[in-house]
């Protein structure tokens, strides 16, 4: 079979060469198709292929206006000729022309699709009718302007493709923008680049250092404060609080020989001790005030003078 590279460069000298193979007859093409799929007959494929190169010329010419090369076109569609030939069955009764008409259209299409934008362009079976149509539509409807179709042109070529309005909206702002490098200056004088403009979303260093802190001090003031309590209580706390999945009560009764609802008040009675210990820790107690001092000086002792400071005193 042929290859790729039969049209590296320029389409020109390979539209010479493939005129020099002749079409088939409906006959022998029933007989070369018949000895491949029966005896693997490589020669035989390579006839049914070369005979019909010209037909994925005269395809791929009319993907041209995508502004890629015709002759990287045409290699897709030889791939796409030679995936038909494998696949194709004589006793169809389907003459390999018709047959292979898809394979080489799916094999430029995709190939345009990875390589127009530098952005995926079509994933969904709507979105690659899109692509493929909407430029042919908008000439019908004379819509030539760069901005956004009108809500009635939008409608129309949603329900001429049978896909949701949103999708045209989207693939039409799509086409009508080409890729810009982030590596692209900011102007002219600017040793700024775009990328410099985008926001990083991920924590900073600074942030996961002080959460990785905060929890560390977490655990160490949740260690300390489980001191407090005794051994059953402590037991119970860890099983039904600070595990994945807790122990149910059912099991912590059997085990202590108590009742479900006084596992319950114990393990209430240790989290409240743990709270407890916890702010104690966290918050420090106040300053107790003396007795022979007044908590909250009278708004004249707020002299800074002798006098003033004598008469708050003594009242």
């Amino acid at each position: 079979m042929t290859s790729r590279s039969a049209v590296a460069v320029s389409p020109s000298p390979y539209l010479s060469d493939i005129r020099k193979f002749g079409l088939l007859s409906l006959d022998e093409e029933q007989a070369l198709a018949t000895s491949w799929r029966d005896r693997n007959d490589i020669r035989a494929a390579h006839r049914l292929v070369t005979s019909h190169l010209g037909l994925v010329v005269k395809i791929a010419k009319g993907y041209a206006g995508y502004g890629l090369p015709v002759a990287d076109l045409v290699s897709e569609g030889n791939v796409g000729l030679m995936l038909a030939v494998r696949r194709f069955d004589p006793a169809r009764g389907v003459r390999l022309s018709t047959y292979s008409m898809w394979w080489i259209r799916a094999a430029i299409q995709d190939y345009i699709l990875h390589s127009w934008s530098l952005v995926k362009m079509g994933t969904t079976t709507a979105q690659k009718r899109l692509f493929f149509n909407l430029r042919r539509l908008k000439g019908q409807m004379r819509a030539f302007d760069e901005g956004d179709l009108e809500s009635e042109q939008v409608t129309r070529i949603a329900h001429m493709l049978d896909v949701p309005e949103r999708e045209v909206i989207n693939m039409n702002r799509r086409l009508a923008r080409s890729d810009h490098s982030l590596n692209n200056p900011l102007s002219y004088d600017d040793e700024g680049q775009w990328q410099d403009l985008l926001a990083d979303e991920t924590e900073s260093h600074e942030s996961i250092i002080a959460d990785r802190e905060e929890l560390t001090g977490r655990r160490a003031l949740l260690s300390e404060a489980l001191t407090i309590l005794n051994e059953r209580e402590r037991e119970i706390v860890i099983e039904r609080r600070l595990r994945d999945n807790p122990v149910a009560f059912e099991e912590l009764s059997r085990k202590y020989g108590i009742s479900h609802q006084r596992v319950r008040q114990i393990e209430l009675r240790a989290m409240e001790k743990l709270r407890k210990a916890m702010t104690d820790r966290i918050v420090p107690p106040p300053v107790p005030v003396p007795r022979d001092r007044p908590a909250r000086m009278p708004p004249q002792s707020r002299s800074s003078s002798p006098a003033g400071l004598i008469q708050a005193h003594y009242g």
